[in-house]
């Protein structure tokens, strides 16, 4: 079961750009099956045959790798692991973690896809402050960030992007109530430094209905700056 609206926004020149699609899938969706829909979206974007997609959706427990991945980074494959083609290193989907694919024309937005990763980064933030969540971007370090129980910093969300003729695939992760177990059998995204959190590890009681009213909350704010805004 899915659920659908439509925001409005402006493209770089002023001009109204046609809304795009926000879908959000209740039941799980196979890795493989929601990539090959996101691949076919996006060539159907770039030919002028589909309008763009947010779309929200859970996966079943699974690895992906990045075209950065390093096997010796695979530290437990329990998991299925799929080559995912975006950027980046290796990372887990599983139950818990929302998923926000992307399907966006930056033909029509302004070609900068700098912009458009900053933009999708302080979209999550901002959902996340609605929350009482206090999130923040580190410098070097992909990804949103916020402050464990014990005050260390700790990963609640990933960000993976990848860009073909100007059509953008993937998206975020944000972690809610996942098992964090399943993280250990991966260095998530290269970085072994830091742990990993989600709301329910910060004993925050929101979940994923809070979380998906949050984005859409901020959803035409995203839009509109990764239109025509400079980076701030």
């Amino acid at each position: 079961m899915s659920s659908r609206c439509t925001p409005t926004t402006t493209s770089e020149d002023g001009s109204a750009l046609p809304a795009p699609e926000w879908r959000i899938d209740r039941e799980r969706v196979d890795y493989a099956v929601a990539l090959a829909d996101m691949e076919a979206r996006a060539a159907a974007i770039s030919q002028g045959e589909a309008g763009e997609r947010l779309w929200l959706l859970e996966h079943p427990p699974i690895y992906t790798a990045g075209t950065s991945a390093d096997p010796a980074e695979m530290l437990d494959a329990r998991f299925p692991v799929h080559i995912a083609g975006r950027g980046g290193r290796y990372t887990y989907h599983g139950p818990g973690q929302r998923i926000v694919y992307c399907n966006i024309n930056l033909n029509a937005r302004g070609k900068d896809v700098r912009n458009f990763v900053h933009r999708l980064e302080g979209w999550v933030i901002a959902a996340l402050g609605d929350l009482g969540v206090e999130a923040f971007r580190a410098e070097g370090r992909i990804g949103i960030w916020t402050l464990d129980g014990q005050g260390r910093e700790a990963k609640i969300g990933a960000i993976g992007v990848r860009v073909r003729r100007w059509v953008t695939l993937h998206g975020a992760a944000i972690n809610v109530d996942p098992d964090l177990n399943h993280f250990t059998g991966i260095v998530p995204c290269g970085i072994s430094d830091y742990g990993v959190a989600s709301l329910a590890s910060l004993g925050n009681p929101a979940r994923m209905p809070e979380l998906d009213a949050a984005l859409e909350r901020h959803r035409d704010a995203f839009l509109d700056a990764i239109s025509h805004c400079p980076r701030s």
